[in-house]
């Protein structure tokens, strides 16, 4: 699926009877919530012996996912748009891929 279509068809589940500034507060403070949920399936993987969980994995990335397409959306960003200058900025950061030396002595 292209970022356009996962933009469009996420969007169609967005609470709009919600303010502006409501939908932002749902975006930042679900994709932080979200994020921590990710963290503590790495954590209880790493430090509590548990089998690290692809599917759990899948459903809290996606998650995480949507609370960007919803922050884009609200934004009115394109997904593609985030995605390019992404890259963009890791190419220019690390053009030979990535460097620990360039990571310690980044200047942006």
């Amino acid at each position: 699926m292209d970022f356009a279509t996962y933009q469009e068809l996420a969007a169609r589940t967005l609470g709009r009877d919600r303010t502006h500034e409501q939908q932002l507060a749902n975006a930042a403070l679900g994709l932080t919530g979200e994020a921590g949920e990710t963290a503590e399936l790495i954590k209880k993987h790493l430090f509590h012996a548990t089998p690290l969980d692809r599917d759990a994995m899948v459903k809290e990335l996606g998650d995480c996912l949507w609370y960007i397409a919803a922050f884009a959306t609200v934004l009115e960003i394109p997904m593609a748009e985030i995605a390019d200058r992404n890259i963009e900025k890791l190419r220019k950061r690390y053009p030979e891929g990535f460097d620990p030396a360039r990571s310690r002595n980044r200047t942006e």
